[in-house]
């Protein structure tokens, strides 16, 4: 089986839109938090999000939307994206440039395309609107290649020529993870030499205030209090958008090119709860079960784990069936284990793209050597006594990470990142 690197990463995300940016920010801890104006109503009952800057994509028609100057996008590739369209593109962008990859390399039967988002609901929105109110004649031939679920690959399969395999996850909060995981896959049973694996999530009005209705939603207007997780005072997630791009490649095919390299892609695992449509197992058991699937793929064990990016998204179910699951994994009781943070302290919840963010966040820490830290903790929840939470970002360099995603219906993911043997 091949081995499974990663040679090029892009960040369009709340702490910033590129690698320098972002590493800064998980290095100080800073958030990227602010009021969402769309949310600032006396009827919506939140007040943040996890905002990009340097984009405005609030208007219907893509002709008056505004990105940064660097990115040339063809008016016939735009037509047809949704915001989180416009971020992946540029994320795309950013990580084909940063693995130093060929025109040729990109488009050839050797490199495939997997993404993760959940739609556009404010497109999916406002045509289906417009076509009650005028009639199906006057939509816009567009409008459901850039809302319905799998828009992502329509469109960043047609704008970048990919000829290898192509295919859009959908499993909520999972599904980057997900995407990743079968991606990595396509690579160490050598169906493909590359491939490239985007998510994405629009975080704007539509697809962040649903989740108040599930009460998920943290309702504080202080972005230092309202992202806590692991907080005994947590009372919900901020939703975030935005769109994170890595670039997956065997080792031969790395090498041969001279790519750089932020890590290895050791193995993966999932487990499904099975227990309720939105809620985690209480103790944490299908976690549970995905990370010891990992280890097993792997071919690693518990104790050999340095870091933890977990889930844990400040709701209070949620954080404590993760805890559960945490303890359970590493230390049976015990004390010790593994450094934990959640990065959505700084971020908020990038829901369909979260896995592939905080694996990004994973590749960083690998390549430059540090822990990022969990923020916002006041007073430790009493359930992650023993669980080494780690509060501020140490500079120590981890040679095995853990990421773990978890999903609507208990799909649970856990990803094993180690620093490439080109290192040691």
């Amino acid at each position: 089986m091949s081995d499974v690197v990663v040679t090029g990463i892009g960040f369009i995300t709340s702490i910033g839109n590129d690698r320098g940016s972002v590493l800064q920010s998980l290095l100080s801890l800073r958030h990227g938090m602010a009021v969402l104006p769309q949310f600032d109503r006396e009827d919506v009952p939140i007040r943040l999000a996890g905002t990009i800057k340097g984009f405005d994509t609030d208007a219907t028609e893509y002709e008056a939307w505004t990105y940064p100057d660097s990115y040339r996008i063809d008016r016939k590739v735009l037509r047809s994206l949704a915001p989180h369209g416009l971020y992946s593109y540029c994320a795309m962008v950013q990580a084909l440039d940063d693995a130093r990859l060929a025109d040729q390399e990109i488009s050839c039967p050797g490199t495939g395309l997997f993404t993760a988002s959940s739609g556009s609901a404010s497109r999916m929105y406002r045509s289906l609107r417009h076509m009650h109110e005028r009639g199906i004649q006057r939509c816009s031939p567009m409008w459901l290649l850039s809302s319905v679920a799998g828009t992502l690959s329509f469109n960043l399969s047609s704008a970048f020529s990919i000829q290898g395999a192509t295919c859009g996850f959908v499993s909520a909060c999972s599904s980057a993870g997900h995407a990743l995981g079968y991606a990595a896959e396509e690579i160490m049973q050598d169906r493909q030499e590359r491939m490239i694996v985007v998510g994405a999530e629009d975080g704007d009005f539509d697809s962040i205030l649903p989740f108040a209705s599930l009460r998920a939603l943290s309702t504080l207007a202080d972005p230092e209090r309202a992202s806590c997780p692991f907080d005994r005072d947590r009372n919900g997630f901020v939703g975030t958008g935005g769109a994170v791009a890595l670039v997956l490649e065997s080792r031969e095919a790395a090498h041969c090119r001279g790519a750089p390299l932020y890590g290895q892609l050791l193995g993966w695992g999932q487990a499904s709860d099975g227990f309720h449509p939105a809620r985690s197992h209480p103790e944490g058991q299908g976690l549970a079960v995905a990370m010891r699937n990992a280890f097993k793929a792997a071919g690693i064990d518990s104790h050999q784990i340095d870091y933890v990016n977990a889930h844990a998204t400040s709701t209070q179910p949620g954080d404590l069936s993760e805890m559960q699951a945490l303890n359970a994994v590493f230390l049976n009781g015990g004390g010790g284990g593994p450094a934990i943070s959640s990065t959505k302290a700084l971020t908020g919840h990038g829901l369909s793209l979260a896995s592939i963010m905080e694996a990004g966040f994973c590749m960083l820490a690998l390549k430059e050597g540090f822990m990022p830290g969990s923020a916002h903790i006041r007073e430790l929840d009493p359930f992650a006594t023993g669980l080494n939470i780690i509060r501020r970002t140490e500079v120590t360099a981890p040679r095995v990470i853990l990421s773990n995603s978890s999903g609507f219906g208990g799909s649970n993911v856990a990803i094993v990142f180690t620093r490439p043997r080109e290192w040691d």
